[in-house]
């Protein structure tokens, strides 16, 4: 992983090098020589923000009518709650 920094300048100059930078890993801009913000490529985003799948999506792939599922039968029933 390579860290990359460039000023807002240089990131307003050339954004196309620093998309490019960024598939290499994360790039600081920086404003008055303090990093103000990082730039990410979606992927390392999606991994870094733990973003979790919804099971919506997951129906929703294709192929997925073509999956066999088999729900076991659960032998622990639920019991009253006991307010003593």
């Amino acid at each position: 992983m390579t860290i990359t920094t460039l000023s807002s300048r240089q990131f307003n100059q050339d954004s196309s090098k620093a998309k490019k930078a960024a598939m290499d890993g994360p790039v600081f801009i920086t404003d008055r020589g303090r990093p103000a913000h990082v730039l990410l490529s979606f992927d390392e985003y999606k991994k870094i923000s733990g973003r979790r799948t919804k099971i919506a999506d997951l129906l929703a792939m294709p192929g997925i009518e073509d999956v066999e599922l088999e729900i076991p039968q659960r032998s622990d029933l639920a019991q009253p709650a006991d307010f003593s």
